[in-house]
């Protein structure tokens, strides 16, 4: 059975004052697959962002909630890094190697790092399109489709899984 990780799926990304650019497309999909993770008894990882100082998600504000409710049977992990795995349980809860389905924030930053670590500890990694999103880069000026569009490929190239939301199979 694959486990679904939601990462970063917090209100400071989806939410106003400042969503993702692709907010309106992203979140929808996510809504999606977390049901269809849900209705096919998948184990379900919430990956929350823990920031400091001026941060949008420093731990406590509204910024910093979690999109969708946890159930009481899913896993809420806090990490202080990109990578998931570094200095958190997650390595403890995907012990063994398994289908990894991943979506959320921020495509370059934590998808990447999270995706290529697990990757790294022997799981099948799949990320769905359409269900990651982060900021346009004002410095590169670069738009954050293609930001996220480049993720993808580089993510590809290291072995993880590209899928349409309707491929993603749970069971």
């Amino acid at each position: 059975m694959a486990v679904l990780l939601l990462i970063d799926v917090q209100q400071n990304m989806l939410e106003p004052p400042k969503p993702v650019p692709d907010a309106a497309a992203v979140a929808p999909t996510i809504e999606r697959l977390l049901a269809g993770a849900r209705a096919q008894g998948a184990a379900v990882v919430h990956i929350r962002n823990n920031g400091t100082d001026d941060d949008p998600d420093v731990p406590g504000t509204p910024g910093w909630e979690l999109v969708h409710p946890p159930r009481p049977d899913e896993e809420i992990v806090d990490k202080h890094e990109p990578d998931a795995f570094e200095g958190t349980r997650l390595a403890e809860i995907l012990a063994e190697p398994t289908t990894v389905v991943v979506a959320g924030m921020q495509s370059e930053f934590c998808i990447r790092a999270t995706s290529l670590a697990a990757t790294h500890r022997g799981h099948r990694v799949q990320l769905v399109r359409g269900a990651h999103a982060t900021y346009d880069d004002t410095v590169e000026e670069l738009p954050a489709r293609t930001i996220s569009h480049e993720v993808e490929q580089e993510l590809r190239a290291a072995g993880v899984e590209l899928v349409d939301p309707a491929e993603v199979a749970f069971a």
